[in-house]
């Protein structure tokens, strides 16, 4: 018979007095505060934005030559290489910068702290939409994995930025999974919603879900039609009940879940300019919208309550992302 030695039970007796908590949880306010310095993340699309990750366009938009243009697509690119850029003309490197200065600012006037990307990679001419590369849920970060070589490798930058921060990473897409910002919305902080397409596969949702699950968010899966990216195109919260949607773009069903959600659907009219769905709520209520909204849109707006601020983006655009695609809430108030 063998008999504990004395300080085999001195060392048991130390852990029962000192034993492993799982509570509270890794997402409440004295977890996040007393290990991560702050409370992090977003449980909205809506919320007031604290803090916000951008990207200043630079010298990665060099890799775009003026003699590698694509007539049968509308747009300059290298397929060896792996970039494109749509549109008539190359990137005009200062006016793009001129228009992302002002967001930046009409940001900071509206309460976010903007955070920039770390050392953009060489050549990752798209790191300008930073929504893409990392969702950010209740109490962390998920760093997405990217779909096209022109864009994998932004996610590296990103997440060197995120731990600089102090922000939890609470997943990164591995494996054969592709997830990318812009498909993924919050309708309320129970329920969000991911867009299917090329550019986010039914492993990355998973992968996605395994999160959410674990704070009782329920993630639905649309399925996107022929060759759209992302449900930022057609759908994007603007208050706690009001979504700004393309109706034509969306499934019946998703449009009635909506309905059943209590949010109401504010259509984009036939007149607004291309992106302008793309748009930033950054309070409830409250939003950024680029030149081109339609006085019809407008007026909707003004009827449900709705107030903007409007700012030109359109050489920003021109790559491929609006005012929503080149911002990445990192923390929102929570509602």
């Amino acid at each position: 018979m063998s008999i504990i030695s004395e300080p085999e039970y001195r060392y048991n007796m130390l852990i029962k007095a000192f034993p492993s908590r799982a509570e509270p949880a890794f997402e409440t306010e004295s977890e996040q505060v007393g290990v991560w310095g702050r409370r992090w993340g977003c449980n909205n699309d809506v919320g007031q934005i604290r803090m916000v990750l951008m990207h200043r366009p630079g010298a990665e938009l060099n890799i775009v030559e003026a003699n590698k243009r694509l007539p049968d697509i509308g747009a300059f690119g290298d397929p060896e290489q792996g970039w494109y850029w749509r549109g008539d003309t190359i990137p005009d490197l200062a006016a793009q910068q001129a228009q992302h200065d002002a967001l930046s600012a009409a940001l900071r006037e509206e309460g976010a702290e903007v955070v920039y990307v770390d050392q953009c990679a060489p050549g990752k001419m798209k790191t300008v939409y930073t929504r893409d590369s990392v969702i950010a849920v209740d109490g962390g970060a998920i760093v997405t994995r990217l779909g096209p070589p022109i864009r994998r490798g932004e996610e590296l930058p990103v997440s060197r930025t995120l731990a600089k921060l102090g922000m939890p990473i609470l997943r990164t897409i591995s494996g054969t999974g592709l997830m990318e910002g812009g498909s993924f919305a919050f309708i309320t902080p129970k329920v969000a919603v991911v867009g299917l397409s090329s550019r986010v596969d039914e492993e990355g949702a998973r992968q996605l879900e395994e999160v959410l699950r674990t704070q009782g968010v329920e993630l639905l899966r649309v399925h996107l039609t022929g060759y759209r990216l992302h449900i930022d195109g057609m759908f994007v919260m603007i208050d706690r009940d009001t979504a700004f949607v393309n109706p034509t773009l969306l499934p019946f069903w998703f449009l009635e879940k909506l309905k059943e959600l209590k949010i109401r659907q504010i259509e984009v009219c036939p007149d607004d300019q291309n992106w302008v769905i793309n748009c930033l709520a950054v309070r409830p209520g409250h939003v950024i919208v680029p030149v081109g909204i339609s006085p019809r849109t407008m007026e909707k707006f003004a009827r449900a309550g709705i107030t903007t601020r409007v700012v030109a983006y359109d050489k920003v655009a021109l790559g491929g992302g609006g005012i929503h695609c080149s911002t990445s809430p990192l923390i929102r108030d929570p509602l």
